[in-house]
């Protein structure tokens, strides 16, 4: 099969739209009986608790756990058994109560989940991301596509998904049918939000500093495509254009060495028009935005595309890749979707933010008056979700 298509499983190794429901095969999870308390959530922390890396799983699990406030536990899976993560007692699941994670997983990377899952002590929920380490393998970290097509088989077995985009949702439904899995829990999209570190909403258009700064946010690696972006920007700058672009994200280990290399060629040549950010936290990044005219999302594949819905909260234009997932968001005003993978239509797109002052005027209106979804709404859509 082609690239970007679902591929089937290795045969060796551990393999608004708030709360759209899946087909009617789905298995309808274990209720509440009427008058029985909420009971607490465990929430899964296992990798995410003290990962130092700012991945967009990391920022997700970190942001629901923070707006669950009280309502949820942290909790580890740890020596086969689930575990508060406070003072590492087992859990004792009352019947009301839910284990809820965002993060990824294997049986061989936590031994006995499986029979935990099939015990059905408490109730699981899980916040599905993509299918992109099957759609994508040449480009996702190896133990990603070694883990991925048992993971997804395994959310069979919960009975709740949340899917982060209506396409994520629809990704992990056809791969269930393609499986021929008989009996599946429901899913549903829900919105991730937009405020990323809680700061304040941008709801004035700000007037950006000269010369105009493009900003591109996410992990420097082919699936973000930064080397199209750079050819983009030095065909502007050839043309004399004087602005900037600021890169900012951590270089992936496996696979981003060559747009390093071709990132560090052309600053050779540009100067300081061009700046790489490679480790920057939310402060910094908060300050890059708020200096931006627009950012810059060549991205090819995305689960959710956070970075586009960040750029809108600080009130900055986005210039984002035509995927579908990523018109779920951009529809609703304040982006411009450029043709995926064209490095002419990007160039042009380019130009245009950069020199038409109407164009980034509306688009920032746009930005600034929509509505987005914030952490605090992501949460009580799960939340109430889980009763």
């Amino acid at each position: 099969m082609g690239r970007g298509k679902l591929r089937r499983p290795p045969q060796f190794g551990p393999a608004h739209r708030l709360l759209r429901s899946s087909p009617r095969r789905a298995r309808r999870p274990r209720g509440r009986a009427r008058g029985q308390p909420r009971g607490v959530i465990y929430f899964d922390v296992t990798q995410t608790g003290a990962a130092a890396a700012r991945s967009g799983l990391t920022r997700v699990n970190r942001r629901l756990l923070a707006e669950f406030g009280p309502a949820a536990v942290p909790a580890v899976w740890r020596d086969g058994t689930l575990r508060r993560a406070d003072n590492a007692a087992p859990v004792v699941p009352g019947a009301a109560d839910w284990f809820l994670t965002a993060e990824l997983f294997s049986e061989a990377e936590r031994p006995g989940f499986a029979a935990f899952l099939a015990a059905r002590r408490l109730r699981c929920a899980a916040l599905f991301h993509d299918a992109i380490p099957l759609k994508h393998p040449h480009i996702t970290w190896p133990k990603s596509v070694a883990r991925h097509p048992a993971y997804l088989k395994q959310l069979a077995a919960f009975d709740r998904i949340f899917a982060v985009s209506a396409a994520s949702r629809d990704e992990l439904l056809g791969y269930w049918r393609w499986l021929g899995l008989a009996t599946v829990p429901p899913v549903a999209a829900v919105a991730l939000g937009a405020d990323a570190a809680g700061t304040p909403r941008i709801t004035v258009p700000v007037t950006p500093p000269a010369p105009p700064q493009l900003l591109c946010l996410g992990i420097v690696e082919p699936r973000k495509n930064q080397a199209l972006l750079l050819a983009a920007c030095a065909a502007l700058w050839r043309e004399g254009r004087a602005f900037e672009l600021h890169v900012v994200g951590r270089m992936n280990p496996h696979f981003g060495r060559p747009i390093v290399a071709a990132l560090e060629k052309l600053r050779a040549e540009v100067g300081p028009r061009l700046v790489w950010h490679a480790a920057a936290d939310d402060a910094a990044v908060a300050a890059r935005l708020a200096a931006a005219r627009a950012t810059v999302f060549p991205t090819l594949a995305e689960g959710c595309g956070l970075p586009l819905l960040e750029s809108l909260w600080h009130g900055v234009p986005c210039v984002c890749s035509d995927l579908p997932v990523l018109r779920e968001n951009a529809d609703a005003g304040g982006c411009l979707a450029v043709p995926v993978g064209d490095v002419a239509a990007w160039t042009a797109a380019l130009r245009r933010i950069l020199a038409d002052d109407t164009l980034h005027r509306d688009l920032a209106a746009a930005a600034v008056a929509r509505p987005l979804p914030t952490w605090a709404d992501t949460a009580a859509q799960i939340r109430s979700a889980l009763r």
